[in-house]
């Protein structure tokens, strides 16, 4: 039955139909159920099996269909049925009184609300004894669950190395074929979200893989639920593989939907927008952030970035001040610095953008993490850029390319490529220049990032040769449009920054040429064969 869970629970059902099975053959269908994504049959053969050996003075066993029911509606969101489940069951064993491993389990239970509570050091405490209870009745799948529980409250009261090594033991269990498969799904989208939490995206890859390789030889198991759907479509796009991750999130809110206010939701329908806005498909983003804010995931940095890529500068500040004022949370105020500074250069307002770059800095110094080190280094090196300061611009931007190779973050890389690129363009090396755009646009094609290859394009089409009287590259852009006839707004929207940047580059051509009119500007293009 192994490999056969949707058989399993087909014939179950069936055989339920023509005569009710009993407690034993009711787990079973509980199980088969469950991995296979069938909730309503799971939880209703759990419940019908609890009140079956409830009914035969089986307190123990009855309690652990009660632990599995409980464990599942807590997975799907439905907190008041748990708990009323919970509650039943632990009345069950205290009127038996009963030592067993079940009190080990709902220790965990204990444990868990804890934890949701924001009592991480109960937590901890409640997740050591269920382990205890664990080892003394040799049942594995509570100590991983207890064990990788107990490593999550550590990590809330920063004890980041020893929450680690227990997670990382929760997992070596699990791969190694160790506990049941209905604790495997749970456990391994825990461990993706604390690896989420505290940036650490290279052991998530790694997890990612070693459970994906166990799964393989059971073509029905269905061990991925709801978020960790959504934690494993980020790992894939992080690592550039857009088509895979865009397949993962549209399952993962194909699932979410099934039931009421489910709490992934939201977090599916944002991934899916993020996916849609890298590849140019800006309706179908627009269309999927409005269903993340539908079941409650704030659309943000997401569709300010949206608005950016639109040419709406002003939407997509408004947006991010409002978000980054509003948000302290620590493991999502980075990805929204970072956001926050690509949008501030944008819309001219490069001292915030400078704040937003030394704050990723500082908390980036606080935390050994390198993808929180490459969101730093880009974020400075954007900064620099903007200040006029190319040499410290490629600094840091090769520096972050580099941290980006080491995550194997291939469409971060060529983003900082491209930047380092304008910076090489600034500082006369041509070369440098070219190289840095190919292998940018190299990676943009073969993701069909089609926004970044039109950034792109407008980046390396400027490369004019730097004018007397020291313009830069982007001021000699500038003249160039301006030469043309068009306004700052057109040429806003050509170089896809705002009008207001725009003025500040005219105000500086004029004070460097010692000029006073745009008429004055379009002859000096022309005697100096800019155009």
């Amino acid at each position: 039955m192994r490999q056969a869970w949707a058989a399993a629970c087909t014939e179950l059902l069936v055989a339920d139909q023509e005569t009710p099975l009993g407690p034993a053959d009711l787990e079973l269908l509980a199980v088969a159920a469950h991995l296979v994504g069938r909730d309503g049959e799971s939880a209703d053969a759990w419940a019908r099996a609890y009140q079956e050996l409830a009914r035969q003075g089986d307190a123990a066993r009855a309690a652990r269909c009660a632990f599995w029911l409980v464990f599942g509606l807590l997975n799907r969101g439905e907190l008041a049925p748990a708990a009323g489940w919970m509650a039943r069951a632990q009345r069950l064993l205290d009127d038996h009184d009963q030592d067993c491993v079940e009190r080990g389990y709902f220790l965990y239970l204990t444990a868990l609300q804890a934890i949701f509570g924001g009592d991480a050091a109960t937590a901890s405490s409640a997740f050591g004894q269920a382990v205890e209870f664990g080892d003394r009745f040799r049942d594995p799948d509570l100590v991983t669950l207890a064990r990788h529980g107990r490593g999550r409250a550590l990590l809330h009261l920063g004890e980041t190395a020893e929450g680690v090594m227990l997670l990382d033991e929760a997992m070596a269990a699990i791969t190694a074929g160790e506990v049941s498969p209905v604790v495997v799904g749970d456990v391994y989208c825990s461990v993706i979200e604390a690896c989420q939490e505290i940036f650490d995206l290279r052991r998530a890859e790694e997890w990612t893989a070693a459970l994906s390789r166990w799964c393989a030889p059971q073509p029905d198991l269905v061990a991925y639920r709801g978020q960790c759907l959504v934690h494993r479509a980020e790992v894939m796009q992080l690592k550039g593989e857009w088509p895979d991750a865009m397949e993962e999130v549209q399952r993962a809110c194909r699932r979410v939907i099934d039931g009421p206010a489910h709490p992934a939701a939201g977090a599916a329908f944002y991934g899916k927008g993020e996916l849609h806005r890298l590849r140019g498909e800006f309706d179908q983003a627009e269309d999927a952030y409005g269903e993340a804010s539908q079941w409650g995931r704030e659309p943000q940095p997401g569709l300010a970035l949206l608005r950016l890529s639109q040419g709406r500068v002003d939407a997509a500040a408004a947006a991010i001040r409002r978000v980054v004022e509003g948000q302290e949370d620590p493991a999502t105020r980075p990805r929204l610095l970072v956001a926050y500074v690509e949008i501030m250069i944008a819309a001219d307002d490069v001292p915030a953008a400078r704040a937003a770059a030394d704050e990723l800095s500082e908390i980036a110094g606080g935390v050994e993490a390198p993808f929180l080190r490459a969101v730093s280094t880009f974020a400075v090196g954007a900064v620099h850029l903007a200040e006029g300061d190319a040499q410290a611009a490629c600094n840091a931007l090769r520096q972050s390319c580099g941290a980006w190779r080491e995550l194997d973050a291939p469409y971060e890389a060529a983003r900082c490529r491209v930047l380092a690129g304008v910076a090489c363009r600034e500082l006369a090396d041509d070369d440098g220049a070219k190289m840095e755009f190919d292998a940018a646009r190299g990676v943009f094609e073969q993701l069909g990032a089609a926004p970044d290859l039109a950034r792109l394009d407008e980046a390396s089409s400027g490369a004019a040769p730097m004018a007397a009287d020291g313009l830069t590259a982007r001021e000699v852009q500038v003249l160039v449009l301006v030469a043309a006839g068009k306004t700052n707004r057109s040429i806003a929207a050509d170089l896809f920054i705002s009008e207001k940047t725009v003025a500040r580059h005219v105000s500086n051509i004029f004070t460097k040429l010692g000029l006073s009119s745009r008429s004055a500007a379009t002859a000096y293009a022309y005697e100096h064969d800019l155009v």
